[in-house]
């Protein structure tokens, strides 16, 4: 996880992984370009939780997480827009979608601010996603990397279950919004 440069999306994460929310949750996409997953079964778009100052509420009461990007040489992230539309494009991002198990998190298009529970791990392809020049980077946020065993992201399709997730170190290092 990168804390730093996505402190509030891993973050996310991280708690959603202790709660056990994808456990027994069902890969939603693998089309070649990522493997999606984090939509639960029913009305709303991902994880409905409590909000707080910090995360807002979705229309059928997910937990919204603001887009964070932070690019290269700064000092922290900024929310809620893209790098295009802080006028920074083509600038490179500090964790580029640039290597096979990058993990972003899903959100809608045209909606910064809509990513709640939904994450994907980019199946890299260097002619499809250069990085600083791909679709991705400065879009979505990369709040990761696959460090072990992102061959079996290959074999995963549409339709399988996440029998349990794990955060197997740094977990203590959480800090919720109050």
């Amino acid at each position: 996880m990168a804390s730093f440069q996505a402190p509030v999306t891993g973050g996310n994460f991280i708690e959603l992984v202790k709660n056990g929310f994808y456990n027994n949750m069902e890969i939603q996409r693998s089309d070649g370009f990522v493997v999606q997953t984090g939509d639960p079964k029913g009305e709303a778009d991902g994880y409905v939780g409590t909000p707080s100052k910090s995360v807002g509420a979705g229309k059928h009461g997910e937990r919204l997480i603001p887009l964070e990007i932070l690019v290269k040489g700064d000092k922290g992230p900024f929310y809620e827009s893209t790098i295009e539309d802080e006028g920074r494009g083509g600038q490179a991002t500090a964790l580029p979608f640039s290597s096979y198990g990058a993990m972003g998190w899903a959100r809608e298009e045209y909606d910064p601010n809509s990513g709640s529970s939904q994450f994907f791990w980019l199946l890299f392809d260097s002619d499809l996603t250069p990085a600083g020049k791909n679709v991705l980077d400065g879009r979505y946020p990369c709040f990761g990397y696959v460090v072990e065993g992102a061959d079996f992201l290959r074999d995963v399709k549409e339709g399988d279950i996440i029998v349990s997730a794990k955060v197997t170190d740094g977990a203590e290092k959480l800090v919720l919004p109050k």
